[in-house]
């Protein structure tokens, strides 16, 4: 694709973006107003200051990531806006400030290079478990005394309010990048040998028992399976795309999912969120509202939608954070629901096909598994909605409300558009 095409893609985003808008105007009674404008202001600024960052300082990047995160971001904004008007205005202001922390970023490595990143390893672990550390410190402290129940604390932690969980999973896979990079040759062949199978060394398991418990405290505290499974999955998996041994995903999601059937027996309140995802409607007024409110809403939407500002999206509780999916398949129907995927699948396709023509290792490593970390979470979070998964507080790239979302989806985007022109990928 053309820089031209990839000009007049953004164009297209940023219309659709003001067509929402204005759409969602006249379906509430209202006509052109500011926020049009200011719409169209937002969306030209941010990625056309972003199109010409890249041009100038990514040259060869591929034309194909800035596109594809326009369209969401726009489908996202129009969501929001449909839900709360002063929602909407303070998203403006997270999509800027991500846009230039997303340019800033890319001038960054443009001076230092992606290099600088794997001088210190161990420096983004501390700096994520830092973040986990505080949001389990500070959460007690921030929530008021009648907040303390465990679906808000799941929720707090995955807010706009305090970003901690997206930068921390940012900076969990730049660790295991780096990690894996320097380690990689000891990791795929030393081991066990035990008749015709291969095992890995006790200690090169190590780092995956550790995630394993990490990951399952979060679980018992957070009660959120999808968010745990997230954390932990990206252990197994780029070991797995490190080594090429199959063991590594056995052992790994054999562990995991031992210690999950150990806490479901021990915690009583982990059996009542399951059950609870089981069945919704015995609850449905209450606790359950949620994943049955999300279903009805994906219900009206049929096939089409019932049409931007013509649903009812605001009886869906936190339909502007985890639950957005379920706002564009009421207001644009199975047709926008497939087409905002299609977006996802294409944007992860394209991390990882940077991925598979990358040369060093390291850079390879870095691209597939921010890919994965933004495929999983999209996966884990539509699996909820559709209750394929127990619902949870994770939210969708580019699309969900907040400081968290927005920022840490334009710091995945600016890192990866920055790999694909090291590379010429």
């Amino acid at each position: 694709m053309s820089r031209t095409a990839e000009a007049a893609l953004v164009l297209a985003a940023t219309g659709l973006a003001v067509l929402g808008v204005l759409l969602v105007n006249l379906a509430k009674g209202a006509h052109l107003d500011g926020q049009t404008g200011l719409s169209l202001l937002l969306f030209v600024t941010v990625f056309g200051g972003l199109l010409t960052g890249v041009h100038r300082w990514a040259p060869n990047a591929v034309p194909y990531l800035i596109p594809l995160s326009a369209i969401l971001t726009a489908v996202g904004f129009v969501m929001v806006y449909r839900l709360d008007n002063d929602l909407a205005g303070r998203q403006g202001w997270w999509i800027a400030l991500g846009g230039g922390s997303a340019l800033l970023t890319i001038y960054w490595f443009h001076k230092k290079g992606l290099d600088s990143l794997r001088s210190y390893e161990w420096v983004p672990l501390s700096a994520a478990l830092l973040l986990i550390a505080l949001g389990v410190i500070l959460d007690p402290l921030i929530l008021p005394d009648a907040a303390t129940s465990v679906e808000e604390r799941r929720h707090w932690l995955a807010t706009p309010s305090f970003p901690l969980a997206e930068p921390a999973r940012l900076l969990l896979v730049v660790f295991l990048a780096a990690y894996l990079a320097d380690r990689h040759t000891s990791l795929a062949t030393g081991g066990l040998i035990i008749g015709r199978f291969s095992l890995p060394a006790p200690r090169s398991l190590i780092t995956i028992v550790l995630a394993a418990a990490a990951a399952l405290g979060l679980l018992v505290y957070q009660h959120d399976l999808a968010a745990s499974l997230l954390v932990f999955a990206l252990f197994p998996i780029m070991f797995y795309m490190a080594t090429n041994r199959p063991v590594y995903l056995a052992a790994g999601f054999g562990l995991y999912a031992l210690g999950m059937a150990g806490a479901i027996l021990i915690d009583s309140s982990l059996r009542g969120s399951l059950l609870l995802w089981i069945r919704p409607w015995d609850t449905s007024a209450e606790v359950g509202n949620q994943i049955v409110q999300g279903l009805f809403a994906m219900a009206a939407g049929g096939a089409s939608g019932v049409g931007p500002g013509l649903g009812e999206p605001y009886l869906v509780p936190a339909a502007a954070t985890s639950h957005v999916f379920a706002v564009v398949a009421e207001e644009l129907g199975l047709a926008g629901s497939v087409v905002v995927l299609a977006a996802y699948v294409l944007l992860v396709a394209t991390g990882f096909g940077i991925a598979i023509r990358t040369r060093d290792l390291f850079h390879k490593l870095l691209a597939a598994g921010l890919s994965l970390l933004l495929g999983l979470q999209t996966i884990l979070l539509v699996a909820g909605i559709v209750r394929l998964l127990p619902p949870s507080a994770l939210n969708a790239p580019f699309m969900s409300y907040g400081g968290a979302a927005t920022i840490g989806a334009f710091a995945l985007l600016s890192v990866v558009t920055r790999l694909s022109h090291e590379e010429g990928a």
